[in-house]
């Protein structure tokens, strides 16, 4: 899939319907650790991941961004760590030129003000205002695969996020995922309409049957909104 084929397809899928649809679908969802978040609110990211692992220099950005291609997202490994700051302006804006869709950091970013000026989504654990003070040896593997958390993210994988989170994403399933995400979105839109104009959501769900059914066959619930097209929790 394209990355304008992603952006079609994701632009009005959130986190959480693609999450349901990787449960109803069989495949792990793997997430950003919830201290990642986005640093304004309304922001929606998806893009092809561009892995890059920080040893404490900004070359390797740089060296991601070169071998990158427009629509992709710079996944940043720091290691979760807490100490120093490896995004900043230049690096975002240097990202934005080169047609990336956006960063996602598992450590800090710092030039918050001027970040949110640039506009490009960035995604990180928070701010802190010094850069890293060491100097390690850069990893062979440092641009093909880049740890987030308890998940390793190679070119292999596209990036979703948005103020829930992010997830990362396997770029082979990228059209089945969606169709059944919109599916379920669809089915959310349908009930949340229907709730407005009146009924609720137990008569929509049935839930005087799902509670007889429960009891006389230990059905459960989410069995029952499968059996009657309206899941929302898988």
């Amino acid at each position: 899939m394209t990355a304008f084929d992603l952006q079609r397809a994701y632009l009005d899928l959130t986190t959480p319907h693609v999450a349901d649809a990787l449960m109803r679908l069989g495949v792990p969802v793997r997430q950003a650790p919830t201290t990642v978040g986005p640093l304004w609110e309304n922001t929606h990211l998806v893009g092809r991941a561009r892995p890059a692992r920080h040893a404490g220099s900004v070359d390797v950005f740089l060296e991601a961004i070169e071998h990158g291609e427009p629509g992709d997202v710079l996944v940043v490994d720091n290691g979760g760590r807490d100490d120093e700051a490896c995004i900043g302006d230049l690096i975002a804006l240097e990202a934005q030129r080169a047609g990336l869709a956006g960063i996602v950091i598992w450590g800090l970013h710092r030039d918050s003000r001027e970040l949110r000026s640039i506009h490009l989504p960035v995604f990180s654990q928070g701010a802190l205002p010094a850069g890293p003070q060491r100097l390690d040896p850069q990893e062979s593997d440092a641009l093909t695969s880049a740890g987030f958390g308890a998940h390793v993210v190679t070119g292999d994988n596209f990036v979703l996020g948005d103020d829930d989170g992010v997830l990362f994403l396997p770029l082979d399933r990228a059209d089945d995922i969606a169709e059944v995400a919109a599916t379920i979105r669809d089915t959310e839109r349908h009930q949340c309409a229907r709730m407005k104009l009146g009924t609720s959501f137990r008569n929509q769900a049935h839930f005087a049957d799902y509670l007889a059914a429960r009891d006389r066959e230990g059905t459960t619930f989410r069995q029952h909104l499968r059996s009657i097209g309206g899941a929302i929790e898988e």
